[in-house]
């Protein structure tokens, strides 16, 4: 009696060359026909092989997701959060100075019209009937129609890349981009075509940027003297001092470095990121390599986002599984917001700060107050806006940084005690982002503390 054979499942040959045999190839076939078979399959090796490594992949971020500490950046619009973002791992963004260069050289520009409009409110009134204009080739009116059309094809470059970056803005002032990486490499691409990649729509939208037509550069240094002349004459100070008050206390204010940085070979410093201003919309999320004192590396994924009132509703999702928040409310409170004239911003930033504390889905996160701007605090003193005037509650109180700060502290102390539902500390500090020596220090320590107390969470001290 013949013993039956045991079967056995097929291996999928691992030599593109043994497959013709494996796959039950006829004699009949045509060199090229067995080609066409043997690379065929060699592409469905391929294809399965990349499918595998990806799952692979996704599971060791999963595994890393699952390992390392999660912060959420909270806060109204222009609360500042982006330049936190900024110190709190400054060597990230080490690649990415060319992008900021551009985004501080159109901060410059909407300094300039902001400066050129004072300007013609000053000497091109809009009823001339009531007040004589003296237009004589050396009077100050000349001088600024001389200095527009000497400074019109920066405009023109300007109105250009925001067509590029922020289609649905017309002013650099207003710029805002999308959340993510799209505008950076709109601006890589600017600088180096080769790194568009296999991005067709980034591709696309890039040939429009690039060329020196588009670059501020060359007609910054070339009106050179003309704007730093404009900047430091004392008519012009007198005249923003009366009309733009706070001019200097803006995000994006670089004027004052118009020398340094109007040059053919600047590179923005780690200041100079920090303080440039750009809009973003949508929610993004880094992750951070961070060694701590103990010498072992750690991941930090920190979720960054948009602070309007529209967007605040897609906030929810990432409240799950969340060490801790830094919480931004800026000290503001002569100013409203942008979305609604007739809310004061740190009224907002309070009622915001209420609903976070009473959230559910948080009571186990850390919740880490920056009275943020604290030097823009203190100019608007210096320029003598009264708080009791914005915030009738304030009463007699001294009209100084500490009995304003204390006052404000204590309404966020309150709301935190009485609305969260666990009993957690009141953890708060005072900071202007633009510090960076400052920041630098603080974030330090409130990364230590997030990390040491992850770590005990985790039952890994």
């Amino acid at each position: 009696m013949k013993r039956s054979k045991e079967k056995s499942s097929p291996t999928f040959p691992s030599n593109p060359y043994s497959v013709a045999r494996w796959s039950g190839a006829t004699g009949s076939e045509t060199e090229e026909e067995t080609q066409i078979r043997l690379q065929t399959m060699q592409d469905a090796i391929n294809v399965s092989r990349g499918i595998d490594m990806m799952l692979q992949e996704s599971k060791r971020d999963m595994d890393r997701r699952k390992k390392g500490v999660k912060i959420l950046l909270l806060g109204q619009s222009e609360s500042g959060k982006s330049s936190v973002l900024k110190t709190f791992a400054p060597k990230h963004f080490e690649s990415e100075r060319p992008i900021w260069k551009i985004v501080i050289q159109l901060n410059i520009i909407g300094s300039i019209k902001t400066i050129l409009e004072a300007l013609k409110e000053e000497y091109e009134p809009d009823d001339l009937s009531s007040t004589p204009v003296d237009i004589s080739p050396n009077s100050p009116l000349k001088t600024l129609r001389r200095m527009r059309l000497g400074l019109s094809p920066l405009f023109f470059i300007e109105s250009n890349l925001l067509k590029i970056l922020s289609p649905e803005c017309s002013d650099s002032r207003d710029m805002t981009v999308q959340a993510g990486n799209g505008w950076k490499m709109l601006l890589k691409t600017k600088r180096n075509p080769f790194l568009s990649g296999n991005n067709s729509s980034v591709r696309r939208r890039s040939q429009a940027v690039l060329g020196q037509e588009n670059d501020p550069s060359s007609v910054l240094v070339g009106q050179r003297d003309d704007i730093i002349s404009l900047w430091q004459n004392s008519e012009t100070q007198e005249i923003l001092n009366r009309r733009r008050p706070l001019f200097r206390d803006q995000p994006g204010f670089f004027m004052d470095d118009i020398a340094r940085i109007i040059t053919p070979d600047y590179v923005p410093s780690d200041h100079d990121i920090i303080r440039a201003r750009l809009r973003t919309t949508g929610i993004e999320e880094y992750r951070f390599v961070v060694e701590n004192t103990s010498g072992l590396n750690a991941d930090f994924y920190i979720t960054d986002v948009g602070g309007s009132r529209s967007q605040r509703a897609s906030w929810a999702p990432f409240f799950d599984d969340v060490q801790a928040i830094l919480f931004l409310a800026p000290l503001a409170f002569n100013q409203m917001l942008d979305e609604d004239r007739r809310v004061n911003r740190l009224e907002d930033s309070l009622n915001l700060w209420k609903d976070i504390c009473g959230n559910r889905l948080l009571r186990n996160a850390n919740l880490i107050l920056f009275f943020n701007k604290r030097d823009v605090l203190a100019a608007t003193l210096a320029a003598g806006f009264q708080v009791r005037k914005f915030v009738p509650t304030y009463g007699d109180l001294p009209n100084d940084v500490p009995h304003a700060t204390k006052y404000f502290k204590e309404k966020f102390r309150v709301y935190h005690k009485k609305y969260s539902s666990d009993s957690r500390p009141f953890i708060c500090h005072e900071t202007s982002a633009i510090d960076i020596k400052a920041m630098s220090v603080l974030l330090t320590g409130v990364r230590e503390a997030i990390l040491r107390q992850h770590l005990r969470d985790g039952d890994m001290l």
